[in-house]
């Protein structure tokens, strides 16, 4: 039976209520309460809200959902900045979800008149409908001002059994299967829905209808089975590296920062004693670590040496540098850099990495004179201009060994933490400050994406922050040792050195390319071809 393309399911009224209760769900499905089975079945109801709408309608349920969705998912940035700039991210991260909405409603109406067959019903269109949602998130992702990449539905998965396949599909790949199994579930639901509902007429219809539905729902089950018991990736390692990643819980926030400026570089000291004698072969500390700069500080360079000296190995740590481009005026030329150096006793910086994702509106401002005449004390605020970094994104360690770096927003840059192994990380630290967020969902979210690059990449990250959460994961997604929020602590773990290239590495943004394409192809042949449908 040929389904009626231009029909909605739902009146508009049911589907805006259905869109805004799909919001809160899908949010529920990421840390803290992490309920990762939510996820199909949130998308699965904004699919239904978005079919056989025309494009004015299915804007305002893209709308509904996306605002339904980021507000709550997104409420700790409201502890860093206040409530403007939540409202102003959430809203625009909404709009990009109201677009995608748009182009996937599009499809519903038009598809099923270029693929009236039951494989299009069930396989196709929800294949190019998933592939319009992963395009709009990575669209969303690098763009404007270097994207934001928060609330990708892959990221709700850290826990999951689908976690499994982030070695082999990578971010983008795992959002286009929840996505798919999201949009079949739907389809395979109102197929049987159909076919019983054609039969009911029928005296002697009934019993055969019922065994289609049934059928239909068994295979719908064994796809959903085994997307979640396929094998993960085997990731191999190769020895290991004992680190102390050391979490020092001093005020690192940037509006309640420390009464004397080096307190948090002390705070690091102390909670760096207990390791000593432990026979480390690095010691990290987080994004901030230091609130001097021992290129610039005698006294924190001598507290570097001592610690890399007592530790008996290189010290890692997040500081922040200062450079003047040759020729350039330093009143007005130097530049700010967020980085990681490493530190020997004895021979001061080595090798060191700047962050190339700083945080816009939060690590420096872009179009800061434009932006300034809409909110001047809000900008004004933000006194910092980070520049983005081009460094490679691995630090040499001792004997050969190279870290890859992801500072803080880094994590969520899919090219910058593709290029760590690419430049050949044997393991991955990812340092970061989550002071300005308290006890919110932020931490936890990050770590549950740190938590994703390890099996992704098929290597060892190190999560270390100033205040919590902090972790150390195996390249299967194990955990190894882990810290609680706000206390002042180290964890020392023989951490395994991954070797393997997994898929998702290997093919990288091309699986990204590959399924958005999908969607995008298949939108326009479903629009010229549906159209020449329509007029025969």
């Amino acid at each position: 039976m040929k389904p009626d393309a231009a029909r909605a399911p739902l009146p508009l009224g049911v589907a805006l209520v259905v869109a805004a209760a799909a919001g809160p769900i899908l949010d529920a499905a990421f840390p803290d309460r992490d309920w990762w089975p939510l996820a199909i079945p949130a998308v699965a109801l904004v699919l239904l809200a978005a079919q056989g709408r025309r494009p004015g309608p299915a804007l305002l349920v893209g709308l509904v959902f996306g605002a339904c969705f980021y507000f709550p998912h997104i409420e700790w940035a409201t502890l860093f900045l206040g409530p403007i700039p939540w409202s102003a991210l959430s809203t625009l991260m909404a709009l990009w979800v109201m677009l995608g909405t748009a182009a996937i409603s599009l499809v519903y109406r038009w598809a099923p008149r270029v693929w009236s067959g039951l494989a299009g019903r069930l396989l196709l269109v929800p294949a190019i409908v998933a592939g319009l949602w992963t395009a709009r998130e990575a669209i969303a992702s690098v763009w404007p001002y270097g994207g934001f990449s928060w609330g990708r539905v892959s990221f709700s998965q850290s826990e999951s059994p689908f976690a499994a396949l982030f070695g082999w599909l990578g971010v983008s790949g795992v959002s286009f299967l929840l996505v798919f199994l999201a949009a079949a579930g739907l389809a395979f639901a109102q197929e049987a829905w159909r076919v019983r509902s054609a039969a009911g007429a029928q005296v002697a219809g009934g019993a055969p209808a019922r065994l289609s539905a049934l059928r239909l729902g068994t295979a719908y089950l064994a796809l959903l089975l085994l997307a979640m018991v396929f094998p993960a990736f085997p990731s191999a390692t190769d020895g290991s590296t004992r680190v102390a990643a050391v979490q020092g819980n001093g005020k690192t926030s940037y509006f309640d920062p420390p009464e004397r400026t080096g307190d948090n570089l002390l705070a690091q000291v102390a909670a760096t004693e207990p390791i000593y004698g432990e026979d480390v072969d690095v010691v990290v500390w987080p994004e901030g670590g230091s609130d001097l700069d021992p290129l610039r500080s005698a006294s924190a360079a001598r507290i570097f040496d001592e610690v890399s000296q007592r530790a008996g190995a290189p010290l890692v740590s997040g500081i922040i540098t200062a450079r003047l481009p040759e020729g350039g005026d330093p009143e007005t030329d130097t530049e700010y850099f967020n980085t990681a150096v490493v530190w020997r006793d004895g021979q001061g910086a080595g090798d060191y990495y700047d962050k190339k994702h700083p945080v816009p509106f939060g690590e420096y401002v872009p179009d800061r004179d434009f932006w300034r005449q809409f909110a001047p004390d809000l900008i004004d605020l933000i006194g910092r201009e980070y520049t983005p970094g081009t460094t490679d994104t691995v630090l040499e360690l001792d004997d050969g060994l190279l870290a890859g770096v992801a500072i803080c927003f880094d994590i969520v840059d899919d090219q910058v933490m593709t290029d760590t192994v690419r430049e050949g990380a044997d393991l991955v630290f990812a340092p970061t400050n989550n002071a300005d967020f308290g006890r919110t969902d932020e931490s936890l979210q990050q770590l549950a994406i740190a938590h994703i690059r390890a099996i992704e990449l098929g290597r060892s990250v190190v999560s270390i922050s100033t205040v919590g959460t902090s972790a150390i994961i195996a390249p299967d997604g194990t955990i190894l040792d882990e810290l609680t929020w706000y206390t002042a602590d180290a964890m020392v773990v023989d951490v395994p050195l991954g070797t393997s290239t997994t898929p998702a590495v290997l093919l990288g943004r091309q699986i990204e390319w590959g399924v958005s394409a999908l969607g995008l192809i298949g939108l326009l042949l479903a629009a010229f071809a549906g159209r020449r449908v329509t007029r025969r």
